[in-house]
């Protein structure tokens, strides 16, 4: 958990590699350096987070775990009744890479169910999680050298997925100055500046801020109109507690919107996602899906289609999460955190913990070790002034939720009478 910036971090891995390039070299032998390209990646700090949290928790450790949106218990029963139908009855065998047809079909009508647009089934791309169709989406719309403008704070895989491409990220302040969503006049000056495109999510990673729609159709107007490719994040839909999410594909044809069965449908182990892809990018999605993962895993899709069945036990879960951010958003300020993000959506609260430290990664490393209670620190998501910020993930039964709270009360009161 010991990050001092990105740049930083992600040079330590080459240097690593470098050291024991060095070594085999004094033994008399030679070893490649990674690639440039690979030492342009930070890690992905919750995932160290959760390793460390994980060691403690092997060596006997009671770990509360909100560092990381794993939704708590298996998947819905359906899916799991589907997936075992599946092996025992299914070859399993290659799909086309677009997915089946009778998972593409059924995301399409989700759309018309749930959103009232409607989607062509073979606009929709079923793909290993939502991180196959970023990766397929950034590959087909940008050129090496591009900038793309990203939210930030904002989820760490795109800037470092941008970065693993040789495209460059131009994060965009979205915090509460700029009411935790990009400013339309600052996008619409950095298209005028070269920008390709721009990526949002609503609701969003860490913060849990969502656009209402009228925000949501200028920024795709304002992007559209200069000639670039709008991206909308999607994952959190249906995870939403006052006001629904609003779906791009109901503003605009060319908006490339990504989702996944991970989070609302708790399938986050499954690898399963889709993207629904506008018409000039439909041959390069599918030429690129074949050649890059084949298909999305045969058993997860026919597994997936059981998900839009599972509304009712889906519901219950989110009415769990709802319980813990109406709690929370109580509760932490009144122990001490008291400068949060909406929390319109998903399932997470952004903290501000500058009063309390000036480096959140030390932070969350006391707190862990000192509490029992894990979090991730705000340079995960922001590179800038993320030193600043803690998110808590609540998507934990709502006893754990509880007790992480009278963990952290009497810890934050003596660190705040010091």
């Amino acid at each position: 958990m010991t990050h001092d910036s990105e740049t930083s971090v992600a040079s330590t891995v080459c240097a690593d590699s470098g050291n024991a390039g060095a070594t085999a070299a004094a033994q008399g032998g030679s070893v490649p350096a990674p690639s440039r390209r690979a030492c342009q990646v930070a890690p992905f700090i919750v995932m160290d987070v959760l390793r460390e949290a994980g060691e403690m928790e092997a060596a006997g450790e009671d770990i509360i775990h909100m560092e990381v949106g794993q939704p708590f218990g298996p998947a819905p029963a359906a899916v799991r009744a589907a997936a075992a139908r599946a092996v025992a009855e299914q070859d399993l065998g290659y799909t086309e890479a677009r997915g089946i047809r009778p998972l593409r079909e059924r995301i399409a009508r989700h759309y018309e169910e749930h959103y009232g647009v409607a989607v062509d089934p073979d606009r929709v791309f079923v793909t290993t999680g939502s991180s196959g169709a970023f990766t397929i989406a950034f590959l087909a719309a940008f050129d090496a050298g591009d900038r793309v403008g990203l939210a930030n704070p904002g989820y760490p895989a795109y800037r470092n997925i941008f970065h693993a491409l040789n495209i460059e990220p131009e994060l965009l302040p979205a915090g509460p100055a700029s009411g935790w969503a990009p400013d339309p006049a600052e996008v619409a000056r950095r298209m005028g500046q070269g920008m390709r495109g721009l990526l949002v999510a609503s609701p969003a990673n860490p913060t849990g801020a969502m656009l209402g729609e009228a925000r949501l159709r200028e920024l795709v107007r304002i992007v559209e109109e200069a000639g670039g490719w709008f991206i909308s994040d999607e994952i959190y839909h249906r995870l939403d507690y006052d006001e629904p999410a609003q779906t791009a594909l109901a503003v605009s044809d060319r908006a490339i919107v990504i989702n996944s069965f991970s989070k609302y449908y708790g399938m986050t182990g499954w690898r399963i996602g889709w993207m629904v892809v506008p018409e000039p990018l439909l041959r390069a999605c599918e030429v690129l899906a074949q050649n890059m993962f084949i298909n999305a895993p045969s058993v997860s899709q026919a597994a997936a289609l059981a998900a839009f069945d599972a509304t009712t036990e889906l519901e219950e879960r989110k009415a769990v999460y709802a319980e813990n951010r109406r709690f929370l958003l109580e509760a932490l300020p009144a122990i001490g955190f008291v400068d949060l993000s909406p929390a319109d959506g998903a399932f997470y609260v952004y903290c501000d913990v500058a009063h309390l430290t000036g480096d959140s990664v030390d932070f969350a490393r006391r707190m862990l070790h000192e509490t029992r209670v894990a979090a991730t620190p705000g340079p995960d998501f922001d590179p800038l002034e993320g030193r600043r910020w803690l998110r808590f993930s609540y998507c934990a039964n709502h006893e754990d939720i509880r007790r992480a709270i009278d963990r952290l009360a009497p810890w934050l009161a003596r660190i705040r009478e010091t």
